[in-house]
């Protein structure tokens, strides 16, 4: 299914557009603020942003450039009544792929996003992110919020799996057997644990990376 995020604050406009995109197969979640916006991408990337200019708490030209900032392929496509040439211009200058003027018919829409999504595609999967780190795999490339972070073979994949199994327990004997022993390198359990400090190190000793006491560790999302 295709999840889309809408950024809006007016809950006629948010609630005519999820029911319409429902209709078709879209999941539609309303954030009314861009900082409850920001905490969901936090947790999962979306296939598309909806994003409305004017918001309660900020504007959403800066949230497109933050987004820009860790996902850089997520299609955003602004839904504004700010109509002016200079508006249009700096809402594609900051990361828009596409702007769409207040008021604008419900059919033009879903046409509009249909072909944003046949020139990119689904890259949701491309994303991995936990609270503030985030992994662009396509890339391989580590963020903590707007920071990249430099990290080893070893640190990579070890993150990169506890991202792929964020919420689960995964033992250490797991992570040996996965990132160690499969390349043909065995190594002792003092490695994962000298592996696994390195990384929290790098990554600011980060609350998502929890310690199962005698068993393994749990990436979770923030609370």
């Amino acid at each position: 299914m295709i999840e889309i995020y809408y950024v809006e604050d007016d809950e006629v406009i948010a609630q005519a557009v999820a029911d319409y995109l429902g209709q078709y197969g879209y999941k539609v979640t309303v954030y009314e603020e861009i900082e409850s916006a920001k905490g969901a991408l936090n947790n999962m990337c979306p296939t598309l942003m909806l994003v409305d200019w004017n918001m309660p708490d900020g504007n959403g030209n800066q949230l497109v450039r933050w987004i820009r900032a860790k996902w850089k392929e997520l299609p955003v496509i602004f839904l504004t009544v700010r109509g002016d040439s200079s508006d249009i211009v700096s809402g594609f200058q900051n990361g828009a792929d596409d702007y769409v003027v207040k008021p604008f018919e419900l059919d033009v829409l879903l046409s509009r996003i249909k072909a944003l999504l046949r020139r990119t595609g689904d890259v949701s999967k491309q994303y991995l992110s936990c609270g503030a780190i985030s992994i662009d795999q396509a890339r391989r490339i580590v963020f903590y919020d707007k920071e990249e972070i430099s990290l080893s073979p070893s640190e990579y994949q070890l993150l990169l799996y506890l991202m792929r199994n964020k919420g689960r327990t995964v033992t250490r004997e797991k992570l040996l057997g996965e990132i160690w022993d499969n390349n043909g390198n065995y190594v002792n359990d003092n490695t994962l644990t000298v592996t696994m400090k390195r990384l929290r190190e790098k990554l600011h000793q980060p609350a998502y990376i929890r310690t199962v006491r005698s068993i393994g560790y749990r990436m979770e999302n923030e609370e």
